[in-house]
């Protein structure tokens, strides 16, 4: 067949994405985004965020539409998030799929949200070498997967066991008191400051490093910095929020990477794929360009605007799947807020 031309939808948490793909070339990637309404409350609220997806979803379907010159009828199939992602937002998105795949006589592909993130770099640096070890890195999620094939084998490795590492931000952030989301605002802060202060690294050491390998802990990280915080404040001495951002980014970032590194060489994986909010970190970005160089292992991470939640990485793995000719879901797919990794469609 002809690169098939689908349309993405992604409502797991606080962004409404319609994205539209053809094959693997990416014709438009529009975003609403609520953010700003979460922020006075410090972090995401389900409730205000399924009722800004309702208010967005149409006019933002229009707006990808118009973009990328596409009319809904010479679409090929839909794409959208069917988990995991909070339970209500991702209703929203799979209703509004539901109703056009219905509509215009199309099929459907309820997709995995974290392999999404891996199947975007497609549409940025072409097909996914096989196998490619992916670091997913957000506020919900810090996982490291073995990916043989995006379309139907993915492969958890290790996965967060308290706070992802974009949650560790958060809260950091706010202990820093600086505003919501955290990741931006400390990638920012750090920028000005100096790795001055030794922050732990967690499940790297001891018996810890051998029962979690490829696992991640942040809650420890996020309660030392909190302790070092107040115990500064409760001496009268001034905060250097520039000096603790960087440090406590050291820290995650140093964690991320060595345990990314030592996936790829223990399984023979050569290329690594870095997806996720946090993967627009300008440090991380930067130690796992180091490091993958040093270890001789292909480095590939999407831009900064693909790596945050969007529609593209719902088109590009929705594409992927018909190119492939992997069966579509049915129309009475769930929203599924819990979807396991290794269930890449619904």
């Amino acid at each position: 067949m002809t690169e098939p031309l689908v349309l993405g939808i992604e409502t797991s948490c606080d962004e409404t994405g319609v994205g539209i793909v053809r094959g693997t070339t990416l014709l438009v990637d529009a975003i609403a985004s609520s953010v700003d309404e979460h922020a006075r409350f410090g972090g995401v609220v389900p409730e205000v965020a399924s009722r800004a997806h309702l208010e967005a979803m149409i006019p933002t379907i229009r707006r990808a539409c118009e973009q990328a010159g596409v009319a809904l009828t010479d679409l090929d199939g839909i794409a959208v998030t069917a988990g995991p992602g909070l339970a209500g937002a991702l209703m929203v998105g799979v209703a509004s799929a539901k109703a056009l795949a219905l509509s215009l006589g199309l099929p459907i592909y309820g997709v995995n949200h974290l392999a999404s993130h891996v199947a975007v770099d497609i549409v940025e640096h072409g097909p996914l070498p096989e196998p490619t070890m992916a670091l997913l890195v957000s506020g919900g999620h810090s996982s490291l997967l073995l990916v043989p094939d995006i379309t139907q084998d993915v492969r958890p490795l290790g996965a967060t066991i308290d706070d992802a590492a974009g949650e560790a931000f958060d809260k950091v952030a706010r202990v820093l008191g600086l505003p919501f989301p955290g990741g931006p605002h400390i990638d920012r802060a750090a920028r000005e400051g100096s790795i001055v202060i030794d922050f732990p690294r967690g499940l790297t050491g001891g018996r810890d490093l051998e029962r979690h390998r490829f696992d991640f802990s942040f809650s420890g990280l996020k309660t030392a910095v909190s302790r070092w915080v107040q115990a500064r404040e409760a001496s009268g001495e001034p905060v250097p929020v520039a000096d603790v951002a960087a440090s406590f980014q050291e820290a995650v970032v140093d964690v991320l990477t060595r345990k990314a590194i030592d996936a790829c060489r223990t399984h023979g994986a050569e290329h690594l794929q870095i997806g996720g909010g946090v993967a627009a970190n300008s440090r991380l970005r930067a130690m796992a360009a180091a490091r993958c160089e040093a270890a001789g292992i292909e480095l590939r991470v999407p831009r900064p605007g693909l790596c945050t939640d969007n529609g593209a990485m719902v088109a590009a793995l929705g594409a992927q799947l018909m190119a492939k000719g992997r069966s579509a879901s049915r129309l009475d797919l769930p929203a599924d807020s819990s979807m396991p990794v290794t269930a890449v469609t619904a």
